[in-house]
């Protein structure tokens, strides 16, 4: 399958850009420093601080986000000081690197075609210049600080009304991402959230862990605090794959009467009669198997496929299932919103990185989830808790 070989070396081509840019920075540090009128010996000790510190910021991230951390939901103080930080460093460094490297060919440039070939030097104008490309180096760090502390923080309730089949009130949540970015007290209080939408049904689809096992059972605990009505129900996603013990996970949705649905469905009966709710293992990583999912099933009765990715959706819809549940891609996480449209990873990698999505009388829905991967910094795109209004 395609997917397979895709996420590990997105990750490896994360890792070694950002590991780039921190050389890059330590380089222009480095010679902004030994440029400077103070002596030599402040120069040596100052590069010296610079680089071990950039080398620390690099160390810790890589820490965080690729090895697992023994402490499950670590205080306000340790993320605010530590995690926090280090994330907002390591993300908007480099943004940082690219718009210093940028303003540098620029400058090159301009300089090639000999406009300035004759000016004379002028140093308070190239002290001014330098100045602002210093402040325009900083502002991606500035941003991904407010993206990490406030944007991550806030979320939409996104409200869709659908057609179905069946008069329901579903909500969804997807990509918990349970972690030192994502401790207990922040899943409480989407959970409340999802109690206060008073659901006929609560579904999540996938990634509720962001590195280790040792978070599942208090983000399953969490969720489970919902009673809809007519159950909770969920499906893996890579992260459980990737991170998690596969053969130990359904036990704990188990414990917690949430039902896990692997290539499996089940029917709900109702007063207005019965429907379905099916679901399939993570594409990349899982043995997904769509006709396993729907094997037995009435094909006239209406079914919810709740899938982790979403690029399920045209087999789906190619078997008459109204209606698609998924996530996986954050809604881009850190989104551009341009004039020709949206832009960030995920709308160059998939066809459906978030939103409504329709095939002829089939519909897909992509949540931007609740949590990140990678850093904790979201930019326009906040996090999401979806009522779906079914008819």
């Amino acid at each position: 399958m395609i997917f397979g070989t895709r996420v590990p070396r997105l990750r490896l081509i994360i890792l070694a850009l950002v590991l780039l840019a921190q050389v890059y920075l330590f380089v222009r540090i480095r010679r902004a420093i030994l440029s400077s009128s103070r002596s030599d010996r402040f120069k040596s000790r100052a590069i010296g601080l610079v680089g071990a510190a950039i080398g620390l910021l690099f160390a810790l991230n890589a820490f965080l986000v690729f090895i697992y951390i023994p402490w499950v939901y670590p205080p306000l103080a340790a993320q605010i000081g530590l995690f926090y930080p280090v994330a907002a460093w390591t993300f908007g460094s480099l943004f940082s690197a690219l718009l210093l490297f940028l303003t540098r060919v620029a400058g090159r440039l301009w300089r090639m075609v000999g406009r300035t070939a004759h000016a004379p030097v002028n140093p308070g104008r190239r002290r001014f210049l330098q100045s602002g490309v210093g402040g325009l180096a900083a502002a991606p760090i500035l941003l991904s600080g407010y993206g990490a502390a406030y944007a991550s923080k806030t979320y939409d309730v996104e409200e869709l009304t659908l057609p179905f089949g069946r008069s329901l009130r579903v909500v969804q949540l997807s990509d918990i991402h349970a972690g030192i970015y994502m401790n207990r007290e922040e899943m409480r209080r989407y959970a409340d959230q999802v109690i206060a939408l008073r659901p006929d049904l609560f579904v999540l689809t996938g990634d509720f862990i962001s590195n280790s096992m040792a978070f599942l059972p208090g983000c399953v605990e969490e969720m489970a605090r919902v009673r809809a009505r007519y159950g909770t129900f969920a499906t893996l996603g890579n992260h459980e794959h990737m991170w998690g013990t596969v053969g130990e996970i359904p036990a704990i949705f188990r414990q917690h009467r949430i039902q896990l649905l692997t290539n499996a469905h089940t029917v709900i009966r109702t007063e207005q009669g019965p429907f379905a709710v099916a679901g399939i293992d993570d594409l990349v990583f899982g043995q997904p198997d769509i006709e396993a999912a729907l094997r037995g099933l009435d094909p006239t009765i209406p079914t919810l496929l709740l899938s982790h990715h979403p690029e399920i959706f045209p087999q789906a819809a190619a078997r008459g299932i109204p209606l698609t549940l998924s996530g996986h891609y954050h809604g881009g996480q850190v989104k551009l919103s341009l004039p020709g449209g949206d832009l960030s990873l995920a709308h160059l990698w998939t066809p459906y990185p978030v939103g409504l999505y329709r095939i002829n009388a089939s519909h897909l829905y992509v949540s931007r989830g609740i949590g990140t991967t990678f850093t904790p910094v979201r930019l326009n795109a906040p996090p999401e808790v979806t009522l779906f209004h079914l008819t």
